[in-house]
């Protein structure tokens, strides 16, 4: 796989999700909250599908394959 996210963005990404999924979890934002969990997903595995569809890509890394 092809990574795309990396860096900051990366960062970034992970910290938004968890916030995002702990407001939810405690009841502070509404259902929206549990949105969070794409930030999150995106930011763990380093590929961000819209990224691809746009040709974007802020990782830095070579990927093998």
């Amino acid at each position: 796989m092809k990574f795309n996210v990396g860096g900051l963005d990366r960062i970034l990404r992970i910290v938004i999700g968890l916030v995002l999924i702990a407001l939810a979890a405690t009841g502070t934002v509404g259902w929206w909250g549990w949105l969070g969990v794409i930030p999150l997903l995106t930011g763990v595995v380093r590929f961000c599908p819209l990224y691809s569809l746009i040709g974007i890509n802020t990782c830095p890394l070579k990927a093998k394959g």
